[in-house]
């Protein structure tokens, strides 16, 4: 369970955006497990103001009356008060939410009543399916990503092989002692339900089992390169490469799997190129193998893989909702695992994690072309990992 014992440091943000003068909706997304019920309620009681949560997650139960009726009842706190807070959970569940949501908000800002809203999702996909360009001015995004190390160190005293393995689910910490309940718990409450309930009832999917195939493929080669014939090749259900690029991006905005880009000065090249596949939790590949921590430790191929895989999410999820593009490179044989890049500033980073590598190190040839402000080496003789997750990625730029 998230307690309200542990503040997330996110919750400084949000905290100051709703204690502003001007009234904006504050949209939070993130995935499942990543503590945004939490961090509303945390907000609400800190700022010591009346307020009022719902939850939409029961999709065939709630519709546009149902958000009126809990509308009604926060201005009536606010009316009472001077002020109240809002908090709409799961609201992407609500067909045509986003028309109801702005007649609502509009009314208030006409009346100047000071009643202050926080929408609360799972996925940006989702969100946006719902957004429409009636909320323009009137929002403003903060994404919720997967939790950190230092998160989990701090909440739970993980260590850092503990985090490598378990990843950053605060729900699945205090089952990580019986390893298949915990394995259980992360494929039947955190997979299937991202899948089957956010992704495959909010978006059109014709091939269901081609998605999990997909999902389970890129858990299996997180933080490898493969082209999209390869990746069509390792599935019993054929697809295509677009179906296959589609399916990467809806499991990406559930936050579960990532095709990252290759680095170029082209975006049309960039798009084009061969995905990296990466999990952004990295319990995800975990839960579906069949081992336990000490197994893992003890093949170093396996390790080294969870080792990068590590560093992959902690990138992601570090430069989600910032203006931060983490991607690779590759020319031949020559390869940098992760390349940072934000306006002028450029930094390559290597990782090492001691296993055998099928490509070359490509910093030198990376060095030449783009000329990188920074080059790190993450791992075996360079910055130690514990060190590197925990400093703000913004540091490493």
């Amino acid at each position: 369970m998230i307690t309200n014992k542990y503040v997330r440091p996110i919750f400084k943000t949000i905290f100051s955006r709703l204690n502003e003068p001007r009234r904006f909706m504050q949209v939070l997304y993130g995935p499942r497990q990543a503590g945004k019920t939490t961090l509303a309620n945390q907000t609400c009681e800190a700022m010591n103001r009346p307020y009022h949560y719902a939850s939409a997650d029961i999709a065939m139960l709630r519709g546009q009356h149902w958000l009126k009726e809990q509308w009604e009842i926060a201005r009536l706190k606010a009316k009472d008060s001077g002020t109240a807070i809002l908090v709409l959970d799961e609201i992407q569940k609500i067909q045509g939410w986003s028309d109801t949501v702005k007649s609502l908000w509009d009314e208030d800002t006409i009346h100047d009543l000071s009643l202050h809203v926080m929408l609360l999702g799972s996925s940006p996909l989702l969100i946006k399916k719902g957004m429409s360009d009636s909320l323009a001015g009137r929002f403003e995004i903060i994404q919720v990503p997967h939790w950190s190390y230092p998160e989990m160190r701090d909440a739970f005293g993980w260590s850092l092989d503990q985090y490598i393995f378990f990843g950053g689910y605060p729900g699945s910490a205090s089952l990580i002692g019986d390893i298949e309940r915990w394995r259980a718990y992360i494929i039947d409450s955190l997979i299937e339900t991202s899948i089957s309930r956010d992704i495959l009832h909010m978006a059109r999917v014709d091939k269901p089992a081609l998605l999990r195939q997909v999902f389970q493929l890129g858990c299996e080669y997180s933080g490898q390169i493969l082209s999209y014939s390869k990746i069509i090749g390792q599935l019993q259900d054929r697809g295509n490469a677009t179906t296959v690029a589609q399916y990467l991006a809806l499991l990406g905005g559930a936050w579960m799997l990532a095709g990252i880009q290759k680095y170029s000065a082209s975006k049309f090249r960039q798009r084009g190129s061969s995905p990296k596949l990466q999990v952004m939790n990295t319990a995800l590949m975990s839960a579906l193998s069949e081992r336990t921590l000490e197994q893992a430790k003890a093949n170093s191929a396996y390790w080294g893989r969870l080792f990068e895989s590590t560093v992959g999410a902690h990138l992601l999820n570090s430069t989600a909702g910032t203006g931060i593009t983490a991607s690779y490179w590759r020319e031949g044989d020559r390869e940098v695992d992760f390349v940072l890049a934000t306006g002028q500033k450029l930094t390559a980073i290597e990782v090492k994690s001691g296993r055998k590598r099928e490509q070359l190190p490509g910093i030198a040839e990376f060095d030449r072309k783009f000329h990188p402000g920074r080059i790190l080496l993450v791992g075996e003789q360079g910055i130690e990992l514990e060190r590197f997750l925990l400093e703000p990625v913004t540091d490493w730029l």
